[in-house]
């Protein structure tokens, strides 16, 4: 039986309850218009995130299972390893939101078209203005070439996307992600879909019931009123 997607609106209170998510396609939990900071992070509160195509109305998602990596099992394999004894890159947070969104959004390697439309990009750089959207910067040379940004409630970072001009420049901005987290006990980074890549760091895949648990431990989790200052990082 077809099962009905509902719309949301400015006016809409609240979202669907998760268990409504279809399974084909895995996840979809409702349709809407209203891509406010407001409701961005509502949504996030929820293990919810947004994520549609150019002309496409922006769509809701909750899949089931779900990626995320728990931070003590981060794979750094021996080449990783290396480039960071050697540290070849600087890394930031919070210097260059702007560009590393940007950037994420007109990826060359990305080979389908992008999600991070006009109105992503938009919605996110108010996020950012917010204090609630965050970005790790990968520096070589003092140019940017590498990074990632996500979104923060509390102890929870739900990665949205990543990028990189120079090999490894992606994994080291993860790693600092990770070690930045870490220093204040948090344990899992939400990456909301497997794929390759982050299979290769150390994604796995749990169900939504299991992610739900552990993001409310981390959402429990209050960070410190500096922690995501702008500043230089360095690992823990």
């Amino acid at each position: 039986m077809k099962r009905a997607i509902p719309w949301l609106s400015s006016n809409s209170s609240t979202f669907p309850d998760l268990s409504n998510a279809l399974d084909e396609p895995n996840g979809l939990l409702a349709f809407g218009d209203d891509l406010s900071p407001q409701r961005i992070i509502q949504a996030y509160q929820l293990g919810i995130f947004p994520w549609f195509s150019d002309g496409d109305p922006v769509m809701w998602w909750s899949p089931n299972p779900r990626g995320i990596i728990n931070i003590t099992q981060l794979n750094i394999n021996k080449t990783l390893q290396k480039i960071l004894k050697r540290e070849l890159f600087s890394v930031t947070l919070n210097k260059d939101f702007k560009q590393v969104i940007e950037l994420c959004a007109d990826a060359p390697f990305r080979c389908e078209e992008t999600w991070i439309v006009n109105p992503m990009l938009s919605a996110y750089k108010k996020l950012h203005d917010q204090g609630k959207a965050h970005s790790i910067e990968v520096w070589q040379n003092e140019q940017l070439v590498g990074g990632l940004y996500g979104v923060a409630v509390n102890g929870y970072f739900s990665g949205e996307s990543m990028f990189y001009r120079q090999s490894n420049a992606s994994k080291v901005a993860l790693v600092y992600l990770a070690s930045l987290l870490k220093s204040i006990g948090i344990e899992l980074i939400d990456c909301q879909m497997l794929n390759p890549f982050l299979a290769s760091m150390g994604c796995i895949e749990v169900s939504r019931e299991q992610f739900i648990t552990q993001q409310v431990t981390a959402k429990a989790i209050i960070t410190p009123a500096n922690f995501w200052q702008p500043r230089a990082l360095t690992l823990v």
